[in-house]
C-alpha cells in the first residue's frame, strides 16, 4: 500500500520510499523529512479540492504532501485509527 491510499486518520510503518530515476530529488527529501523504514506515520488532514494537499505528522511534526509524492511512500498498515 502507498501513503497516498491510507484512510483518514489511520497510521502505518513506512518501508520504503520509492526512486523513480537516479539522484532522485524529491525521493530524497522524503527521506531527509523523516519518511525512513520503520517510521510511523499518520494521516491527519486532506486538503478540501480533490484531497491535496494531504496532511501526514511524522513524530511531532507535520507535512503536507501532494498525492503524486505521497504515492511514492510504501507503508504496511498497522491498523491504527486515532
Amino acid at each position: 500500500m502507498t501513503l497516498s491510499d491510507l484512510p483518514l486518520h489511520a497510521s502505518a510503518k513506512v518501508e520504503n520510499v520509492q526512486d523513480l530515476h537516479a539522484n532522485d530529488a524529491i525521493a530524497r527529501r522524503l527521506r531527509e523529512l523523516g519518511f525512513v523504514n520503520g517510521e510511523e506515520v499518520r494521516l491527519v488532514a486532506r486538503g478540501p479540492v480533490g484531497g491535496e494537499p494531504m496532511l501526514f505528522q511524522v513524530g511531532f511534526t507535520r507535512f503536507a504532501l501532494r498525492r503524486s509524492e505521497a504515492a511514492r511512500v510504501l507503508v504496511s498498515s498497522t491498523g491504527g485509527v486515532a
